[in-house]
């Protein structure tokens, strides 16, 4: 979540909050927020806000139009809601300074140097609205695609093979140090299809919800491609809201086959597994669809695609630290014996949602640093051994010369 903050703070802000600077929570101590681990400095007490009023407002839509009833006396929010303003309106309140501070003195800066946040005060100066529509862009910015690479981590812990294959890739189309470009990217397919494959498995936003128009009308029959029983059209009445799963039609066997539960990039770049898809995209929507489809989108897939490059350019090995994971985080016993096959029956982590997807409590891993994948020519690696053992042939006579003179000396 600190790398995803940092990069959002940059477009958001203008200016990088280098939260990942700050200290680290370790494991096995510290306390345990909403969300994972907490640490005690000014970040830790604002992700630690950010992600309990998720909760609370969670609970809410859980309840309904009844939880008024449940806070009379409090608002439950309130001191969370504290610690976000006293986090985010010194930064609402410089931009708007900045804003009257340039009109005072007729300097306009060019649009290509402006922050989201200075486009926003030039539409208003209600730094209440301001600070509203910073929150909803950060959420989106960054728990997402903190929950994206989150389990992309994991799976790739779960599948070394697929971990192996997708260094690979990595590194011959983005060698050991390079980085990632607009030319190379397109190069990257099994990049692309892990990334896939983890958002089917695991959308950062399970549930969605959605209320219909004014007037009353009838939906067309299921497509061809869903297997129903019924062919007859769906009423739908009017002002009604309704939800929407992605985390459960993303593992339909009727729309993904037998193995729909299965981690399998290969089915992102099989053509007869992928046809399906493409005959029926509305299949897979983690960043939902249609007029409303999530404006993110590519920054998500690019932010994404980064990360992952630098790090398998560093790192060819996850592990799972399961010595220091806390109990609270491991599935239930029940998942195992309810589910002999897919995904549950191999879980090492409990997925949790409060308006995002997250790991319950936290997961830690351990990443081993790869090995120099340099393989010099022959003609090259001769010399450099016979130096080699000269210079260590050279040291060990040094060695026997110091020993003997220290000994004539006693």
């Amino acid at each position: 979540a600190r790398f995803t903050l940092d990069t959002a703070s940059e477009f958001l802000f203008g200016q990088n909050l280098n939260t990942l600077s700050s200290s680290l929570p370790v494991p096995g101590q510290g306390g345990i927020g909403a969300k994972g681990s907490v640490t005690t400095d000014a970040w830790g007490s604002f992700a630690q806000a950010f992600e309990e009023i998720q909760q609370i407002v969670t609970n809410r839509r859980r309840l309904g139009y009844t939880w008024p009833l449940f806070e009379l006396f409090d608002d439950k929010t309130t001191p969370q809601v504290t610690v976000i303003r006293r986090f985010l309106d010194p930064i609402v309140r410089q931009v708007l300074l900045d804003k009257e501070a340039m009109e005072n003195s007729g300097i306009e800066s060019r649009i290509e140097e402006k922050a989201f946040i200075q486009h926003l005060a030039e539409s208003t100066n209600d730094a209440g609205l301001i600070r509203d529509q910073i929150l909803s862009v950060l959420l989106a910015s960054r728990d997402t695609t903190a929950c994206l690479l989150t389990y992309v981590t994991y799976f790739l812990t779960m599948y070394p093979d697929v971990t192996k294959k997708l260094r690979t890739e990595i590194l011959k189309y983005c060698g050991p140090d390079g980085a990632l470009t607009y030319d190379n990217t397109r190069h990257l397919k099994y990049l692309r299809a892990v990334i896939n494959e983890t958002l089917r498995l695991f959308p950062p936003i399970p549930l969605n919800m959605r209320e219909s128009r004014a007037t009353s009308c009838a939906l067309p029959p299921a497509d061809p491609t869903y297997t129903s029983f019924s062919t007859a059209p769906l009423y739908m009445p009017k002002n009604t809201t309704f939800l929407y799963f992605p985390a459960l039609t993303q593992r339909n066997p009727a729309l993904w086959g037998k193995d729909a539960d299965t981690f399998d990039p290969e089915r992102w770049l099989d053509p007869e597994r992928l046809a399906r898809f493409i005959a029926n995209p509305m299949m897979f929507t983690p960043f939902s669809a249609g007029p409303r489809i999530c404006l993110g989108q590519n920054y998500a897939y690019h932010e994404a695609s980064y990360f992952l490059v630098r790090l398998l350019q560093q790192f060819d090995t996850f592990t799972l630290a399961s010595d220091v994971q806390p109990k609270e985080s491991l599935p239930p016993c029940e998942w195992k014996q309810a589910c002999k096959t897919g995904q549950a029956a191999v879980e090492q982590i409990w997925p949790a949602a409060a308006m995002t997807l997250y790991v319950k409590v936290s997961i830690y891993t351990r990443h081993h640093a790869a090995k120099s994948h340099w393989k010099y020519p022959g003609w090259i690696m001769g010399p450099i051994r016979a130096i080699w053992r000269t210079v260590r042939l050279t040291l060990g006579l040094l060695q026997e010369t110091s020993s003997c003179c220290k000994y004539a000396v006693m």
